[in-house]
């Protein structure tokens, strides 16, 4: 396995199978043996685990995974791809690679059918990718919105980003980077930084660093929420026009006027002309539990 962490045997690669760099996939794949050590060890792959890796590309960390997992499903959009992994993976009969669109896939399916055709089982579920820049806030959303409540499903993504994705994640409330995304994944992960990401150790190199980021389902939530859509449905109204007050971002959520809004506001303790990228999560919570509530009373 250890040709695969070179730069040149991934340019060696690329002009073996003729292969075309896709720009639109947002193509970048790693070639650095410590990066990808550091992403595996992050993950704390176990030899009973079912691992998922979006977007394998050349098989560098799907080779790494293999060696300590019970099973890996790799899932690759890119048919032109498949025949290289096919090559760099055939060592490896723990591996499955599926020809598809991550977005588009039936985890819950995917993950049955794994557990149906392995005697065993696994103890437990972890999904790991050099997740492509265009597509990392859909992609983490599905699986954390499709995923949280599962009693198999995926516990922990272990994924390499943008770093300017990275710090948004991980932002906290009064700061720039804050933002929905901030919220929606720390309601639902506990978030943790593995390794910021040099842009020279990719092929093609990209145009920025990167940040690979371990991200923990957590096993109760951190705030008690009546119903978590009006709670989403808050954060995304607040943040939708950040530079607005909150009196002003949040008229109109529910069918509610501004004149509720400030009643609501004044309800909860909170300040009417602060803006959305203040709240801690369990203000956010406070919010959305009193619409709740009022809409219940209607």
């Amino acid at each position: 396995m250890d040709k695969l962490y070179s730069p040149a045997t991934a340019r060696q690669i690329i002009n073996k199978y003729g292969f075309h760099i896709s720009k639109s996939l947002g193509q970048n794949f790693l070639a650095d043996r410590n990066i990808v050590e550091n992403i595996v060890r992050g993950a704390n792959i176990g030899k009973e685990d079912l691992v998922i890796e979006v977007g394998p590309g050349m098989g560098v960390l799907t080779a790494a995974a293999a060696e300590q997992a019970r099973l890996v499903i790799g899932i690759e959009i890119d048919e032109n791809l498949i025949p290289i992994l096919k090559d760099t993976l055939k060592e490896y009969a723990n591996v499955r690679i599926i020809n598809g669109d991550f977005l588009k896939m039936d985890l819950e399916g995917l993950i049955r059918e794994a557990y149906e055709g392995n005697r065993e089982g696994f103890s437990d579920v972890k999904l790991i990718g050099n997740l492509p820049y265009y597509i990392t806030s859909p992609i983490i959303m599905k699986v954390l919105e499709e995923q949280a409540e599962g009693t198999q499903g995926i516990r922990s993504l272990t994924i390499m980003m943008q770093k300017e994705v990275a710090d948004r994640i991980r932002a906290v409330p009064g700061t720039k980077a804050y933002g929905a995304l901030s919220v929606a994944v720390q309601y639902y992960c506990t978030v943790n930084m593995v390794a910021v990401v040099s842009k020279e150790v990719f092929v093609p190199k990209p145009k920025v660093d990167s940040a690979v980021l371990h991200l923990s389902m957590r096993e109760e939530p951190p705030v008690e929420l009546l119903d978590s859509a009006t709670f989403f449905a808050v954060v995304k109204a607040g943040f939708g026009q950040r530079r607005k007050t909150l009196l002003n971002s949040l008229t109109g959520i529910n069918g509610m006027d501004k004149q509720q809004i400030q009643t609501l506001l004044d309800s909860v303790g909170i300040d009417p002309i602060r803006r959305a990228e203040t709240l801690e999560l369990k203000e956010f919570a406070v919010i959305a539990n009193y619409i709740k509530t009022e809409s219940k009373e209607v």
